[in-house]
């Protein structure tokens, strides 16, 4: 595993996220010596559940009772 150091680190950041992605191995970050992040590359880009195309088909009113109501007022 490759390590760097964050100043470094800094200075090259977009380059280091492309070879990342592209050569598939992960970069050590240290600061001072000492490990505090690891880059790793994503192993499998996940589609976001949706429930678009769910429904087959809707028949009826879906907020209806099915009960009959009257709001006072006369359809003259």
């Amino acid at each position: 595993m490759r390590t760097m150091a964050t100043g470094r680190f800094k200075d090259v950041c977009l380059q280091i996220l492309d070879e990342v992605a592209a050569e598939r191995r992960p970069v050590m970050i240290t600061k001072r010596g000492r490990p505090v992040a690891k880059l790793v590359p994503i192993t499998a880009v996940t589609r976001a559940r949706s429930l678009a195309g769910s429904i087959v088909s809707e028949t009826g009113d879906p907020f209806g009772t099915g009960e009959a109501w009257d709001d006072g007022r006369s359809c003259e």
